[in-house]
């Protein structure tokens, strides 16, 4: 049977295990062990470490089977002692069987193979643990990535020849003087036990010992008394009932059931449980029952949202491996509250009966939030990208650690080296401060997993939110950058910082590009010296960008004088500077906005005419899970970034007006 969260159903994990055969052959050997110690282990079918909580550890039955390689039909004996004692499952008990498994361990054992126990649980609730977080279970704190069973119930315990809990031990010895020193309180083994070995002739034989030893140094009239109940007649009932029952099971079962006919004797099953089973197993079965369970990693889920949101395959294979795709494709087109369930691994309510009871157990996990943070991350940081980033290429990205205003100085005093004179010293070079400002502040949204979102089922709505608030946050800090270019604040394109030119020879053209060169190479330090950067971009609106590439990389230009005409020359500025396009210079929404007028900048991080500056140099939007009224609001989240955007050396761009 499949469970929801798609785990194995059990788990075995080991210890090991010493043997030491019995001194005399009618002896029952008997074992004890520590089989687990509460610590992390390796175990087939998960992906990560798994811990069991011995708080949700079930002993529902004292006598556990023992067998080989946890198969069903290789019988060894049973347990008559299960405890947990200080953090450490013990077990103790007797190979009881009398079956060529149960002789191969005592006799392997004999001769020195270091046998290892193995113990089977059955998963009830497990709970992943994503990377970066602890967790606290039996009394220790681990690391994620890993799996806590949280609820199992203990089922089997097999000799094995591996191990995975190699801090536990196991041991095996007659019933003897070595029995003491295991455990004085151990039971003798059970009716079953003795049914195996017992003959009629035997039980008849027992039973006259049995009564011989009671009336010792008794009178026969009380010996006449004593052995008024019959304790071989209850045996021999016993007896012939369990044949019946065992004879009614195979009868069931048919020969068609072997597993089910064995595990019916062994743990004692009746009839009516015993034709339930059989019923089960012969209904069809669709051939995904027979294939190896996975385990659902955060990562599938994640997948499984971006399909929904449309991300293209091209797109997923560079983000995730091909088994996860392939798990994530399985998944594919799956509802909010089933993708819940899968992620926290249990059933929950139901939403539209239970809504507050549903938002409480999908949120009470730690696997659950983190998953619906992180694909809110990647949606909004989708959006993020979607919009226009030409800001990046003029402008210089820079980092503060804080909310309070930042100075930025830019030493521009002459470093001229001087020759040195006989004395042998050296002038020290005089530095002039030009002061610049910069300061980041908060931007953000809310937006949420609503109860409509849930009742609706829609889980594309959910990833849709996210990449709208993610080209929000893009346009936030473009809306920022180009308004204050455009605003031109505090006169920073002026003819009085030799940084401007208007009419009509400045429309974008051969001309009025060597114009503007030479109007930049005309900046100077405040010593009058040159500045000696020159530009390095050309900044255009869009109905400008097709002109620029042109001029950019066209070697030969035709003239249009009427006695030039036909005869082409050489560009002068072929490759010289790099083409930046932006649709914001050219929108009526932002004051100063023009089709026509272009601008020159230096490298941003030579000579920054403009800042953009990152809280901790964070340049993309957070996504975090805050506390809601789970009532009325269903989930909500917050997105926000923080970033300021201020002119800097004027120097470092011009610009052109491009018309009269």
């Amino acid at each position: 049977m499949t469970k929801k969260n798609n785990i194995p159903e059990n788990i075995h994990f080991q210890c090991d295990l010493t043997i030491e055969a019995a001194s005399d052959d009618k002896v029952v050997p008997k074992f004890s062990m520590v089989a687990y110690t509460g610590g992390p282990m390796k175990i087939a079918g998960f992906t990560h470490p798994v811990v069991v909580d011995l708080e949700g550890l079930s002993i529902d039955r004292q006598n556990i089977p023992i067998r080989l390689d946890h198969n069903p039909k290789q019988g060894v004996g049973h347990t008559d002692r299960v405890v947990i004692e200080n953090g450490q499952v013990m077990a103790e008990g007797l190979i009881s069987r009398d079956t060529s498994w149960a002789r191969d361990v005592i006799k392997s054992g004999k001769n020195g193979f270091p046998w290892q126990a193995s113990i089977g649980a059955e998963i009830i609730q497990a709970e992943f643990i994503p990377n970066g977080n602890q967790i606290q279970v039996n009394g220790r704190t681990f690391d994620g990535p890993l799996y806590v069973i949280r609820k199992s119930i203990l089922k089997e315990i097999s000799f094995v020849d591996n191990g995975a809990d190699t801090n536990t031990s196991a041991q095996v010895a007659a019933q003897s003087g070595e029995q003491k020193q295991m455990n004085d309180e151990t039971k003798t083994t059970d009716l079953k036990a003795n049914e195996v070995k017992s003959e009629a002739a035997k039980e008849d034989a027992q039973a006259s010992e049995t009564h011989t030893c009671q009336c010792k140094n008794k009178t026969p009239e009380k010996i006449e008394a004593a052995a008024a109940p019959d304790p071989v007649a209850d045996m021999r009932k016993s007896i012939a009932a369990e044949t019946n029952r065992i004879q009614a099971i195979r009868t069931v079962c048919n020969g068609k059931h072997t597993d089910i006919e064995a595990k019916a004797i062994e743990e004692g099953w009746d009839v009516i449980k015993c034709e339930l089973e059989v019923l089960r197993a012969s209904r069809p079965k669709a051939p995904a029952v027979h294939t190896q369970k996975t385990v659902h990693t955060p990562h599938i889920f994640e997948a499984v949202a971006l399909m929904a949101a449309g991300i293209g395959n091209t797109r997923l294979e560079a983000m995730y491996d091909v088994s996860t795709l392939e798990a994530a494709d399985k998944l594919r087109g799956i509802g909010i509250q089933e993708f819940c369930e899968q992620v926290v691994g249990m059933q929950l309510p139901r939403f539209r009966r239970d809504a507050s009871g549903w938002l409480q157990a999908a949120f009470s996990t730690t696997s659950l939030p983190g998953i619906l943070s992180n694909i809110a991350n990647k949606m909004l940081l989708e959006g993020y990208n979607y919009i226009e980033d030409a800001w990046r290429q003029i402008c210089k990205i820079a980092s503060v650690n804080d909310f309070k205003e930042h100075s930025r100085y830019r030493m521009t005093g002459a470093f001229k080296f001087e020759q040195v004179g006989p004395d042998g010293e050296l002038k020290h070079g005089k530095l002039d401060e030009m002061k610049y400002g910069q300061k980041a502040d908060t931007h953000g949204i809310m937006f949420a997993l609503t109860r409509q979102m849930i009742i609706n089922d829609d889980m594309g709505a959910f990833t849709d939110i996210p990449r709208q608030i993610g080209m929000g946050a893009a346009e936030a800090i473009a809306d920022a950058v180009w308004s204050l270019l455009l605003s031109n604040p505090n006169s920073f394109f002026s003819a009085g910082n030799k940084n401007y030119l208007d009419g009509a020879d400045t429309a974008l053209s051969v001309d009025s590009l060597t114009a503007a060169e030479v109007l930049f190479s005309g900046q100077t330090k405040p010593n009058g010296r040159p500045l000696g950067i020159g530009a390095s971009i050309l900044l255009v609106p869009t109905a400008l960008k097709v002109a620029a590439q042109l001029l950019m990389s066209s070697v030969l230009l035709n003239e249009t004088t009427t006695a030039n005409k036909g005869k082409p020359a050489n560009n002068p500025h072929v490759g010289k500077f790099g083409v930046v396009s932006s649709a914001y210079l050219a929108n009526a929404s932002f004051a100063g906005a023009s089709s026509k007028a272009w601008y020159l900048f230096a490298d941003p991080n030579r000579l920054p005419a403009l800042e953009v500056a990152f809280l901790n140099g964070v340049d993309r939007p957070t996504v975090e899970k805050t506390d809601a009224d789970f009532n009325t609001l269903g989930i909500q989240f917050r997105g926000y970034i923080d970033f300021g955007v201020r002119e800097q050396d004027y120097r470092g761009a011009i610009k052109l007006k491009g018309e009269v």
